[in-house]
């Protein structure tokens, strides 16, 4: 056991060392502030709504049985802001494995961190207000403990489903479905259908009651819960790091393409066909592709076969202009972030960059092919104008995509091209607001054109907008090009030193 102990002590030490040496730690501190200040508003938005959710009365059952009972919405709601504020752990087994400790001890200490996060006591900003009106009235200071820790262990047992889900996600994309079908299969039947708000709610109102009881069965129930989930988890984190390890390939299995027909376009051709192998042969690459594939044709045939967002003008441009944006803002928010692995061979060639920038921003263009064929089941459907769906397709080529290339002056942190579970995420937080503001923004513009100028003419207008970013777009390749330039030593010095 001390052993163990001793492990744990030297791992925690290293991951926070690592954190602090962190080549792009001196260039995130101004986003680590402003993370800091909007996790510091929530926390006091949460303890403001607890203390004004405990005070609830007049109810058919108390507000604790109310809230116990939409157990599944609260856990869903984790599970979601999970995917944005808690990173994979990285099971750096690598450099451990000159010491004599086993590698599967390794694993667990790893899987134990993860457990002991302090993104599991977050919501507790929420609970602890919430249970101090509602709970010590009735079951008095030990009531208010029990009720705190058995939302604890729901919250680290998800975390656990959490890792589990991701782990897997990142080996076949179309796992990523599978918590949208649980969590709307449960919260539709706990909504809509008769048996399902019996069983349901009442099931995890009984739940959190065996907690203020002290009823050993209810914490017993979720132990047993995470000790399953833990030790699946550990099983399959220890056989996906094996593989990235031994980097297991099955080289047998790629077929080499030679694209002929690209050939003729010389460099810049040949840079196309490298995208092309790079979405087919990487797997980071090829998993964002896939999910963003998977994005658009949801959002399009939701839109085109349901009624869920008809009549409501923002969601037509939500989806109109997400389904367009989407693709490119997974891939271009970090671009030039693969190219960190071989960028001394590009940096050799004159131009080469340049080359390769047009290169990206043709296949790029290429891809909105797919959400453009996509959408004409909405147009068929009469929901979406075809002017409007041509507007958004050429605004985002010319006008989204421009914004997007901006990060490749900046971004200098390298992407792993095939290991996903033994590194640690570089993306910075800057990546993740341009990619906000690269989704978002387009959609505002829309609906505030088609508020005060109509459909028609505001699709027109983007289209004229984006066919002239897309026309000059030699223009503001070239100043792109040409600042890159400018900062090649610093952006190679990041890249070589983020490479894993």
């Amino acid at each position: 056991m001390h052993s163990f102990f001793s492990l744990y002590k030297l791992i925690s030490r290293n991951e926070k060392l690592a954190a602090k040496r962190h080549p792009l730690i001196e260039q995130n501190k101004f986003m680590k502030a402003f993370v800091y200040i909007f996790i510091a508003f929530w926390a006091v938005y949460l303890m403001f709504f607890g203390f004004a959710v405990g005070q609830i009365d007049n109810l058919s059952y108390e507000i604790f049985d109310v809230l116990n009972g939409s157990m599944v919405f609260f856990l869903a709601f984790d599970f979601i802001t999970r995917l944005s504020f808690q990173e994979m752990p990285a099971q750096r087994l690598k450099p451990y494995k000159l010491m004599p400790v086993g590698e599967r001890r390794i694993i667990d200490v790893f899987m134990i961190r993860t457990v002991l996060t302090p993104y599991n006591l977050f919501w507790l900003f929420f609970w602890v207000p919430f249970s101090l009106f509602a709970v010590t009235k009735f079951y008095g200071f030990f009531g208010f403990v029990l009720f705190n820790v058995g939302w604890v262990l729901l919250y680290a047992m998800n975390g656990l489903w959490y890792l589990l889900w991701r782990t897997l996600a990142r080996v076949n994309s179309f796992i990523y479905l599978i918590p949208i079908a649980i969590y709307g299969i449960l919260g539709y039947t706990g909504i809509f259908a008769d048996f399902g708000q019996q069983w349901l709610f009442k099931g995890c109102m009984h739940l959190g009651r065996t907690f203020l009881d002290f009823n050993p069965l209810g914490m017993l129930s979720i132990l047993i819960a995470m000790a399953v989930l833990f030790i699946i988890n550990r099983k399959l984190q220890f056989s996906c790091v094996y593989d990235e390890i031994s980097k297991v390939e099955k080289v047998q299995d790629v077929k080499s393409s030679q694209m002929a027909w690209l050939s003729r376009y010389g460099t810049i051709g040949e840079y196309l066909k490298l995208e092309i192998k790079s979405v087919k042969r990487n797997k980071t690459v090829k998993k964002a592709f896939l999910s963003g594939l998977i994005l658009v044709v949801i959002f399009n045939c939701l839109f085109a076969f349901t009624d869920v967002y008809d009549n409501s003008t923002f969601m037509e441009c939500f989806i109109c202009m997400y389904c367009f944006a989407c693709l490119g803002t997974i891939t271009l928010g970090s671009v030039m972030c693969p190219e960190g692995n071989y960028i001394d061979f590009l940096m050799s060639r004159k131009e080469s960059v340049f080359n390769l920038l047009k290169a990206k921003y043709y296949y790029n263009c290429a891809m909105l092919l797919i959400p453009f064929l996509f959408a004409l089941f909405p147009v068929m459907k009469g929901k979406f104008e075809f002017i409007e769906i041509l507007g958004s397709m050429f605004f985002v080529s010319g006008c989204v995509f421009p914004f997007l290339f901006q990060q490749a002056v900046y971004n200098n942190n390298t992407m792993p091209l095939n290991a996903q579970i033994t590194v640690k995420t570089t993306n910075s937080k800057t990546q993740f607001i341009v990619s906000m503001v690269a989704l978002f923004v387009p959609m505002i513009i829309m609906t505030t054109l088609l508020h005060f100028l109509g459909k028609e003419t505001a699709s027109v207008i983007m289209l004229i907008i984006g066919l002239l970013g897309t026309l000059f777009s030699d223009l503001w390749i070239k100043n792109i090009y040409k600042r890159f330039m400018k900062r090649r030593y610093v952006n190679m010095e990041g890249f070589r030193n983020t490479r894993n």
